[in-house]
């Protein structure tokens, strides 16, 4: 471990490598965390994932307090003023303390020439805080969503659309799901206030409650014994729509990180289920997860369009397909999604899922169930693509989740509740 880091510079170089190359969060994030000492990690987080979610904000009161970007070589600095900003609009940290951390960021970023720079901009700012901040209410900026996301959600939601974007802004609630083969919910939510941890039950899924205040995991009783998993209410929903019973053959289509199939197995542990997901490097994640709640699966890595290189010509009696899409619906857990996606991503995401949907169908027995999600809340990747479907498939029904005019359960991201998500449940009948 580095004996002295400026964790302003790192949280910079972040976010650069999201913005500048492509990077999720959760893939830079980590490689930098490991050389951290933990009790700065949270603060590290905080400063990334709280930049990406409030970019425009940032960008705006940049552009009102210099004549031109800092550009090219210099780009991180941009970066590191964006860190410093946040630090003052956003968090409690003194800000003589900011000043100095952030100014200091530049030495580490090899740019000392450059600390008058960002000291007199930091400065600046304060001075005309409550000013800026005034002005920037008018603009497009405090939405903080790309344009072309703001247009779609404003089309699909046109009552709406201004609450969705407030949750898209907030931190995310933490949701829990209790094993229900150690303890029922009722009883795992006393043993939370037990250790002082308040907690509320969802009114739909049996398994899951939200911590009042998100705690972490190795304070959560029995967590390392397999007693709960960290994961949003409306992810539950998949397998509550699904309804996996004992002996029967289950496909997790797009399983990893594997919180859906270790659900599975939770509810029906004599299931057989083959866990299949296109990314090699995720699946040790569902290898994981399975090992800690001691389940067994069969994991393979395999592409959705073409089941019969993984699963020859074998059938299942439910099929939950948590579909590739654009993530829109769990933006307030992964801000960076608004600044990697692109308009153009949706129409291919939408033709990759008609894809995926149509290959399986066919491995799906007659009076068997597929339960179509996605953490999407855009109509094109969710109620559009379900009635295409229906209009192809004869032998597709509806059951429980809408109307052929209507389909799905559309799930929109709240404070109370879990997030954006859409879920069609189908049957197939002889025809």
């Amino acid at each position: 471990m580095k004996s002295k880091y400026n964790l302003r510079s790192i949280a910079a170089a972040v976010i650069a490598q999201v913005l500048d190359h492509g990077q999720s969060l959760s893939q830079s994030l980590p490689a930098v965390q490991r050389d951290i000492a933990e009790k700065d990690r949270a603060l590290l987080q905080e400063l990334c994932f709280g930049v990406l979610r409030v970019l425009p904000q940032l960008d705006w009161c940049i552009g009102q307090l210099m004549a031109k970007p800092l550009t090219g070589k210099q780009r991180v600095l941009h970066y590191l003023l964006m860190v410093g900003l946040y630090q003052l609009l956003y968090t409690r940290i003194p800000p003589h303390a900011t000043l100095a951390e952030t100014v200091e960021g530049a030495t580490a970023l090899k740019r000392p020439q450059l600390k008058g720079l960002i000291n007199g901009v930091l400065r600046q700012f304060q001075r005309q805080q409550e000013e800026l901040v005034q002005k920037m209410q008018k603009t497009s900026a405090l939405h903080a969503h790309p344009e072309w996301l703001l247009t779609r959600l404003k089309k699909a939601y046109p009552e709406t659309w201004q609450d969705i974007i407030d949750a898209n802004n907030q931190h995310p609630p933490m949701w829990l799901r209790v094993n229900r083969q150690h303890n029922e919910r009722d009883g795992y939510i006393a043993l939370l206030q037990e250790q002082g941890i308040p907690a509320s039950k969802h009114p739909d899924y049996q398994d899951a409650i939200k911590l009042d205040t998100p705690s972490p995991v190795t304070s959560l009783p029995g967590f390392e014994q397999g007693w709960i998993t960290v994961q949003d209410a409306s992810a539950q929903g998949c397998a509550y729509w699904l309804d996996p019973q004992n002996n029967e053959d289950i496909l997790d289509l797009c399983a990893a990180p594997g919180g859906k199939t270790t659900h599975i197995l939770e509810i029906a542990p004599k299931a057989r289920v083959l866990a299949v997901d296109v990314d090699e490097h995720r699946l040790a994640r569902v290898k994981e997860n399975l090992q800690r709640l001691r389940q067994h699966a069969d994991v393979r890595q395999g592409d959705g369009r073409v089941p019969e290189e993984w699963c020859g010509d074998s059938q299942f009696d439910r099929i939950l397909l948590d579909a590739p899409c654009s993530a829109t619906g769990v933006i307030r857990r992964h801000p960076d999604i608004k600044w990697l996606r692109r308009d153009s991503d949706i129409v291919e995401l939408a033709n990759l899922q008609r894809e995926i949907l149509d290959a399986i169908w066919p491995r799906l027995k007659i009076g068997g169930t597929l339960v179509y999600a996605t953490c999407s809340i855009l109509p094109e990747e969710n109620q559009q693509q379900i009635i295409s479907f229906l209009q192809r498939h004869a032998d597709a029904v509806l059951r429980e989740t809408g109307s052929p005019e209507k389909p799905g359960v559309q799930k929109l991201p709240s404070p109370q509740d879990g997030d954006g998500f859409f879920y069609a449940k189908l049957i197939k009948i002889e025809h």
